[in-house]
């Protein structure tokens, strides 16, 4: 285990946890939102994409109250990425996360994933800024990362291909 805080766990995805990310990334409700309705994700592409050995990010599998109800990943940004926001000597790590199971939506437990993953990053990976960039239209998300003490920092336009539409990005950072 990564990290828990009351009934909340985060642990390293495994190998068979696959089963799970397929599940979750081929639920329109939650396409629409992470990877689009037009890219749902079977098993082999699930192997493909979050099982590469050359990843840099920490892949993570939540678990609320003993069910596993979502992913989060986290990574140091690169010196490249980090020149393009505007970053240059701090330490920043970037987060992208989903609750793939629906029923969990609405409850909270995001901004619980959120601000446990902040206290992690900050605690045991020195992190000196977090930032991560959401799709403007993703209003739901952006309020619970904004309850997290993330700020608005910049529009990112056309950032991401989403649904066959390039769709603008906030860039927001927790400092």
């Amino acid at each position: 285990m990564l990290f828990h805080n009351g009934k909340l766990k985060v642990r390293k995805l495994e190998k068979e946890d696959n089963v799970l990310l397929a599940k979750w990334l081929s639920d329109p409700m939650v396409l629409e939102f992470y990877e689009g309705r037009d890219n749902p994700f079977d098993l082999e592409k699930v192997n493909e994409v979050f099982y590469a050995p050359e990843d840099e990010e920490v892949k993570c599998i939540v678990e609320y109250d003993g069910n596993e109800i979502g992913y989060i990943q986290f990574y140091q940004l690169d010196n490249e990425t980090k020149k393009e926001y505007g970053y240059f000597t701090e330490n920043v790590y970037g987060t992208d996360q989903f609750i793939g199971e629906i029923e969990y939506w609405n409850k909270g437990i995001g901004t619980l994933i959120v601000t446990s993953m902040i206290k992690f990053l900050i605690e045991h990976k020195n992190a000196d800024r977090i930032v991560m960039d959401p799709q403007t239209r993703n209003t739901r998300a952006i309020k619970c990362y904004e309850k997290c003490g993330f700020n608005k920092i910049k529009l990112l336009p056309s950032r991401e291909l989403h649904e066959g539409k390039y769709q603008d990005c906030w860039l927001i950072e927790y400092h």
